[in-house]
């Protein structure tokens, strides 16, 4: 509580006293991040969009989108500079590994295609049916959600199979933390689950609705350094941000196309630094934010006596 020019350490100690039963509680979720920018209209061009529908961000700071009708792959500055693009087949999510290489699911060719951060072809390789978003941690291995099979992949960086594990409805959404959990998001399903590297459950949250914590065809999710969960929530155009095991932090958005709106996000990555970018799929636009603050912590009635003494 702050000590105010109006009243007195001592009044304000007695003012506190007189209230026995008053516990006075900050807000325990924390506050939606600030808008900083957006880039991107309907087209062609440099700097345009049609449909986009993955993000990622670089250990450098430059940001990747991929459009699911354009055909490319464009990448940026952290502030929407353009830089370069190049062709991909109609593809359906991009990711960055700690090296900088750049992979990409093409959906309905069934493949993963591996880049250098200039475009320059890598390898490539399939094992799956319809991938969608994908995620890699930081040994490298690659994630990819296989829609038609209801399961997740796990590849070694050049394409080898090291396991797989199932039991979803329409895993969309991929991401990796720091730690090594993998949290994988069920469009259908509306929910987010959480395992192990090797496919181990750990938990699962979420349930089709518009509350807190609930989901309307949820597409994507990313993770930030301090291990939080940031979920695309399409269907109520909104970003919903969760701790580790799944604890509501905070949300942002609304439908419509100011700044801070969005119609049917999809794409979603956080940087090094906690800023978050969404790809505003039906807005054609990239949306930067954040970080998202630190949540306030309770105030109790006994830490306020001891504050007040």
């Amino acid at each position: 509580m702050a000590h105010t020019s109006s009243c007195t350490r001592v009044g304000m100690r007695l003012l506190v006293l007189a209230s026995t039963s008053a516990v006075i509680t900050a807000s325990a979720s924390a506050q939606a991040p600030t808008f900083i920018t957006q880039w991107g209209t309907y087209g062609t061009g440099n700097g345009q969009f049609n449909l986009p529908v993955g993000v990622a961000v670089d250990p450098s700071g430059d940001v990747y989108v991929v459009e699911s009708q354009g055909g490319r792959l464009q990448k940026f500055s952290s502030s929407g500079g353009y830089i370069t693009s190049w062709p991909v087949t109609l593809p359906a999510g991009v990711a960055v590994d700690l090296s900088g290489n750049v992979y990409v699911t093409e959906a309905y060719v069934d493949s993963v295609v591996k880049f250098t951060s200039t475009g320059t072809f890598l390898t490539q390789w399939g094992g799956f049916s319809y991938g969608t978003g994908l995620a890699v941690d930081r040994s490298g291995n690659v994630y990819v959600p296989d829609a038609n099979q209801n399961r997740v992949h796990k590849f070694t960086s050049e394409g080898a199979l090291l396991t797989e594990w199932g039991g979803f409805t329409g895993p969309d959404g991929v991401a990796a933390d720091a730690s090594g959990n993998v949290f994988v998001v069920e469009n259908v399903g509306g929910r987010v689950q959480k395992f192990t590297n090797t496919g181990t459950f750990i938990t699962q949250w979420g349930t089709y609705g518009t509350g807190n914590g609930q989901f309307d065809y949820p597409t994507r999710v990313a993770t930030d350094a301090n291990g939080n969960v940031y979920v695309a929530d399409y269907g109520n155009h909104r970003i919903q941000v969760f701790s580790n095991s799944g604890a509501y932090i905070t949300q942002w958005g609304s439908a419509g196309s100011g700044p801070g709106q969005f119609s049917a996000p999809i794409g979603i990555a956080v940087d090094g630094s906690g800023f978050v970018y969404v790809a505003d799929t039906n807005n054609y636009r990239i949306q930067k934010f954040g970080p998202v603050p630190t949540p306030t912590k309770a105030t109790s009635w006994g830490r306020l006596k001891r504050m007040y003494r």
